[in-house]
């Protein structure tokens, strides 16, 4: 099974790197996000990938290309021009970058890498968050769903206070939001059977709004619950969590 992954937007609310890079290049620990997203597949056995490319996607195919060079010891003679690769730390994966457009949206991105999909069900998710989600557990459970497209939800909870106003106006109770409220959310983790394809039509659509809508109409998509770690990197502050998560030693998603 391939997992996909949405690596081509312009990454706007994080302007402060993406002027230099794509979003799924900024580091938590020295190494890409997009690094640690895929870790989380392969500890799982998903060892082949399909990038999305787009915005600045230079940058995530020189980092791939010379992977085995950056993850290794090097030992260079001058007079022959000999070079040496020591140590190497590199990792067992396919990985297929793919120009799917600057200005293409996560629906059509979709929706142009189907040639490499071929008839089998696949793996999506986004190129900026990090979970300690069961893989295994969400392809079981989309696979005895019969749907064609699971997504990942998860309870956010805390981020939002809840208020208890009178009738004039005062405040008479306020309480971190409880996950307990009912509250799910897209957590970006899915599994697609190739029947996904055909309710994607273009370029200009989200894949989050009219394909999904389309298929919410016919019942055709499965919920998984997620109830442990997420995070999106959103902005520079959730850059910097997570990097304090994973400086401590305390990655919730290094499961590997």
């Amino acid at each position: 099974m391939k997992a996909v992954i949405l690596a081509g937007g312009f990454g706007t609310r994080f302007s402060e790197a993406t002027v230099r890079i794509p979003k799924p290049m900024i580091e938590i620990g020295e190494k890409p996000i997009l690094w640690h997203i895929m870790k989380l597949y392969s500890h799982f056995g998903i060892d082949d990938f399909i990038i999305c490319c787009g915005y600045k996607q230079y940058v995530i195919k020189e980092y791939f290309v010379n992977y085995f060079h950056h993850n290794c010891d090097v030992t260079v003679n001058l007079a022959t021009n000999e070079v040496e690769m020591l140590d190497n730390h590199s990792e067992n994966w396919r990985v297929t970058m793919v120009d799917t457009g600057l200005n293409t949206m996560t629906g059509g991105r979709v929706k142009r890498i189907q040639k490499y999909i071929g008839n089998e069900a696949f793996l999506l998710t986004y190129g900026d968050g990090v979970a300690d989600l069961d893989v295994a557990a969400t392809i079981r459970a989309h696979r005895q769903s019969g749907k064609i497209l699971s997504m990942t939800a998860y309870q956010p909870g805390g981020r939002l206070g809840v208020l208890d106003v009178d009738e004039n106006g005062i405040l008479t109770s306020f309480v971190e939001k409880p996950k307990e409220s009912g509250t799910w959310i897209n957590a970006g983790f899915f599994v697609c059977e190739p029947a996904i394809f055909d309710f994607l039509t273009g370029d200009e659509e989200m894949f989050e709004k009219e394909p999904m809508q389309r298929l919410v109409a016919r019942q055709e998509i499965h919920v998984y619950k997620h109830t442990g770690f997420w995070k999106p990197m959103d902005t520079l502050r959730d850059n910097q969590e997570l990097n304090r998560l994973w400086n401590e030693g305390n990655a919730p998603w290094k499961v590997w």
